[in-house]
């Protein structure tokens, strides 16, 4: 069992421009692509579905020039099932782009390589970086399971600041580097600095940009830069009106003020179309629904969205 939206417009044609470090590059987009996202993993599954759910996150992208996985959940087991329950093969699967480097969504890398031939894998360069839940005297590893040169073994390992064009109209967004609203941060999340622990700066933290012709799509794994600071950074580097915002949001831990300026910011964007999941949170779901009606639903894995 799937569940399929659909959303369709006129063709239009479009420039998408790109400034980066103070000069500009710009693609012709004759037009936007189709897209059909598939959520693969979440924490959630389609009720009444054959789907398994696991705490984590993974996406499959498909557009007429190809298919990019976005994140790989946090196991292969889970990742493995619903691939055969939804019936998909991942053997002409272009790239993979991992949001971040947190278990939960890199862990199923290793089911997904040993499937498709060797394809491009872009990340961040610190998605290789160590991490922790810290919870008193106790750490635990929560960052990337696989060593740099395995993953560069298995894949066209590709690391990356700047925004990166994945495939045409595909985008990632690069590093986030201007973060003046809160982040979607864990206080447990650190890093070691020699003799120290220190928060996690999440700079390889990162979202896709899906070009279509109804607008900009934003596909985010967890938003640990911050929801508000993702989307401006969107707006500065990507022309187009954002049409959808569709994954985690790591709202989760966002107090009433913020939710409420989350909520301003969005009306002011034009209250884009929410899909949410993973670590939005079920406060953050609630007050976002009763803000914006029908415009938000949950993204569980089986979920199929269609932007054409």
């Amino acid at each position: 069992m799937r569940l399929g939206i659909t959303f369709a417009s006129r063709s239009c044609k479009r420039r998408l421009m790109l400034f980066k470090s103070g000069f500009a590059h710009s693609q012709k987009c004759c037009r936007g692509k189709p897209v059909k996202v598939t959520c693969l993993v979440d924490n959630a599954s389609l009720r009444g579905s054959r789907l398994w759910a696991e705490h984590g996150l993974s996406f499959l992208i498909e557009t007429d020039a190809g298919q990019i996985l976005f994140d790989a959940g946090q196991s292969g087991n889970v990742l493995s099932h619903n691939l055969a329950v939804m019936g998909i093969t991942l053997a002409n699967l272009d790239a993979i782009v991992l949001s971040h480097g947190h278990y939960d969504h890199t862990g199923g890398l290793r089911e997904v390589l040993d499937r498709t031939r060797k394809v491009r894998l872009i990340a961040h360069p610190a998605v290789f970086e160590e991490r922790f839940s810290r919870d008193g005297e106790k750490a635990r590893s929560i960052g990337m399971p696989f060593s740099r040169n395995w993953l560069a073994n298995m894949a066209h390992l590709e690391l990356v600041t700047q925004p990166l064009e994945v495939l045409p109209s595909v985008w990632t967004t690069g590093e986030i580097y201007e973060r003046p609203e809160p982040e979607g941060r864990s206080a447990r999340h650190v890093i070691r600095d020699g003799e120290y622990w220190t928060p996690d700066p999440y700079r390889d933290d990162m979202a896709l940009v899906l070009s279509t012709s109804i607008g900009l799509v934003v596909l985010c794994g967890c938003c640990h830069a911050g929801l508000l600071n993702s989307l401006e950074h969107v707006r500065r580097t990507f022309i187009g009106e954002v049409f959808a915002i569709v994954g985690g949001t790591h709202l989760e831990t966002a107090d009433h003020a913020h939710l409420a300026r989350v909520i301003h910011i969005l009306k002011e964007l034009g209250s884009p179309r929410l899909y949410l999941n993973h670590c939005t949170g079920e406060r953050a779901f609630v007050a976002l629904s009763t803000a914006f009606g029908d415009a938000v639903l949950p993204c569980p894995a089986g979920t199929l969205l269609h932007f054409s």
